[in-house]
């Protein structure tokens, strides 16, 4: 006899999080290429100094690495509302979605982008906090109420 209930969805290990985090770096680092590329052309267009693009650590330097950064939330939302799934997050069948199993609101996905981020730049801790977690969630899972789900193998 069959079970009525349908077996609940894996959870995304954290190890597969990584594994798309690092594919994704692929289309992310395209991005920030092509925006330096814009950002050194308008420099150059306006008559500044060729043998100085965009030097670090100036207002324009800022400026660039906030652009990439919201390029990067522009890839990484789009795809998680179309989809549910980033290009990194294909190869290993990762899906977000809300914690009822639908599909997340524009709030809900930025704010995990953003809590995602502050996990990165503290070392990866809200990667690392799924295994204590009791149900195995990040930070950004918690904070926008979202879950990364491992769907099953097609057959």
């Amino acid at each position: 006899m069959e079970s009525p209930l349908p077996p609940a969805r894996p959870r995304a290990l954290v190890g597969w999080r990584l594994l798309a985090l690092l594919y994704d770096l692929w289309p992310a680092a395209a991005l920030w290429f092509a925006l330096s590329f814009l950002f050194n052309l308008g420099y150059l267009l306006a008559g500044h100094d060729t043998r100085e693009f965009v030097a670090p650590f100036t207002a324009l330097g800022w400026l660039l690495w906030a652009a990439c950064w919201l390029v990067t939330g522009v890839y990484a939302t789009v795809s998680w509302r179309r989809g549910g799934q980033t290009l990194g997050m294909r190869p290993w069948r990762l899906r977000v979605r809300d914690a009822a199993g639908g599909q997340p609101g524009w709030r809900a996905l930025w704010r995990r982008y953003l809590v995602g981020t502050l996990s990165l730049l503290a070392g990866g801790l809200g990667f690392w906090w799924a295994w204590l977690d009791r149900d195995r969630l990040t930070w950004h899972d918690r904070a926008s109420a979202t879950r990364a789900i491992r769907e099953p193998r097609l057959r």
